[in-house]
């Protein structure tokens, strides 16, 4: 079963880099174009640091260039992978096709959510690591061994994450057809992720940390690349990844049970 789907997955990614690749100038624009908005993500915090001149609630200048790595390598997850599949989830009910998808004999959750990828994000990939470069020598060490496996176990519960909770935001597509709002806003505080966790206090801080777990998926990693987050963190961090995952799971065979298609 397990090896079905990965032929299935390969065979529509590369369906997808084929379609990217398709339209040559498109696709060096769109890269481009990337480019320019990861840099100009980095302004704000050039900004403030040069006013400051001094750490902020105990991040250096380098540290948080760890947390703005990680933030542009999942950008380039939920806008190349994530974001682009499950839009149509939105369409396909709007339209009353979502019929086709859960009439073909696999599961309507990973055919909606591999449906199309934008492979030119891929350039992220590389912009993070070189942010991460730049972050380690302005801090002047490099990263354990250790601090780097730890990081990479929590990208992994960071993308489940981010997928979590877009499937839970898609799923109201099922109750309300209009959701686009509710996605350019969860767009929005996504946002919010390329700052430090300890910068947010009262309501934010709780927010960012259970609701919206913005700290789990950019603050942690950079944390363990640091050496610094606690065990007792990365435990929460991979229970709470699953619990979103489960619940999403469940409110997704919820919403589907409670579909109607166009036709009926």
């Amino acid at each position: 079963m397990f090896r079905r789907y990965l032929r299935l997955l390969k065979v529509r990614l590369r369906a997808s880099s084929l379609l990217a690749m398709q339209y040559q100038a498109d696709f060096l624009l769109d890269g481009l174009i990337s480019l320019f908005w990861m840099a100009s993500a980095l302004v704000p915090l050039f900004v403030v640091y040069q006013n400051a001149q001094r750490d902020i609630e105990g991040w250096s200048f380098g540290e948080s260039l760890l947390v703005i790595g990680w933030f542009t390598l999942l950008q380039g997850i939920l806008e190349g992978a994530i974001n682009p599949s499950l839009q149509g989830v939105v369409e396909h009910i709007r339209k009353g096709t979502l019929d086709f998808v859960l009439l073909k004999p696999a599961d309507a959750q990973f055919l909606v959510s591999t449906e199309n990828f934008l492979p030119w994000r891929a350039i992220n990939l590389v912009a993070a690591l070189i942010i991460f470069g730049y972050g380690f020598h302005q801090i002047g060490r490099a990263p354990s061994l250790s601090g780097v496996a730890i990081s990479l176990v929590l990208l992994g519960a960071s993308v489940l994450l981010l997928y979590s909770l877009w499937i839970l935001t898609v799923c109201a597509a099922f109750y309300v057809v209009k959701v686009d709002n509710l996605t350019y806003l969860f767009t929005s505080i996504f946002d919010a992720a390329r700052w430090p966790a300890p910068v947010f206090r009262g309501v934010l801080a709780f927010v960012f940390t259970f609701v919206i777990p913005l700290a789990v998926m950019t603050t942690f990693p950079a944390e363990a690349m640091l050496g610094r987050l606690p065990w007792t963190a990365l435990v929460w961090a991979l229970l709470g990844s699953l619990l979103f995952a489960f619940f999403s799971r469940r409110v997704w065979l919820h919403s589907i049970g409670r579909y109607t298609s166009a036709s009926s």
